[in-house]
């Protein structure tokens, strides 16, 4: 089993990143930031991607699964909880020298991949993997996806301030600059597989080297289930655009 770590970036409570060691006596491919999704509430926690992170950590990577400030009662919103992200990325490259020499990707689903394309809109990481990530604050809202939870996210509606929609949309920071694989099912109902198809559309458009991996057959939750053939491609995207070596057969 991997050994854990807390690394601390805040005093606040849910300012930490939990460091699950790499197994094996090879040096870690690489490290993963993991970031959960939610809608940002902070009803979700880490907790939900402990099976990607055993399985990652399983496979040879060191991860950071990161939590941060929610909204809710715990503090979080916007900027506040893409600065605690940011924040988290930051103390764990610094936090020993092997880690802050290591290729990195961020992985986050839902939310989390909202956010884990903000990591790369900030260059903080060099990769990014995002399952059936929020790219489209707006339209979130005027679908009526989780209703509620992106105003509480932003702290107003979208006519009540769209400078902050677009700011904190990925679909309309690209290009990011960094490799960027968007994972999305076909069946997913909580974020549609549109905004997957239409963001990927509009990164390449920019100029980033985006892909789009859509699976049929496949709802929201599928995507975070380690034994699923949707996390068997993010592995081999990683292991193709990140990984300092290639798995042993």
């Amino acid at each position: 089993m991997p050994t854990h770590e807390e690394i601390r970036y805040g005093t606040a409570a849910s300012q930490f990143a939990e460091l699950w060691n790499a197994e094996g006596d090879r040096p870690p491919r690489g490290l993963v930031v993991m970031l959960h999704g939610g809608w940002w509430r902070d009803t979700y926690d880490r907790h939900l991607m402990d099976g990607l992170c055993a399985d990652l950590a399983a496979r040879g990577w060191t991860v950071a699964n990161v939590e941060y400030r929610r909204t809710g009662t715990d503090g979080g919103g916007w900027p506040q909880t893409l600065d605690d992200v940011l924040a988290a990325v930051d103390a764990v490259r610094n936090a020993r020298p092997d880690l802050a020499a290591l290729p990195s990707a961020s992985v986050g689903h839902s939310a989390g991949g909202h956010l884990a394309l903000m990591t790369a809109a900030h260059h903080r990481v060099d990769a990014v993997v995002a399952l059936a990530p929020v790219t489209d604050l707006p339209r979130s809202v005027a679908e009526r996806l989780s209703p509620g939870s992106p105003e509480a996210f932003i702290g107003a509606g979208p006519d009540e301030d769209p400078a902050a929609y677009r700011h904190a949309s990925p679909l309309h920071c690209v290009p990011l600059g960094r490799p960027q694989l968007v994972v999305h099912g076909q069946l997913d109902v909580d974020v549609p597989v549109t905004q997957g198809r239409d963001y990927v559309t509009a990164a390449k458009a920019a100029g980033d080297p985006a892909e789009l991996a859509e699976h049929v057959g496949t709802d929201h939750f599928h995507v975070i289930d380690p034994a699923h053939p949707s996390w068997t491609s993010a592995m081999a995207w990683l292991d193709a655009h990140v990984a300092t070596e290639e798995p042993d057969a």
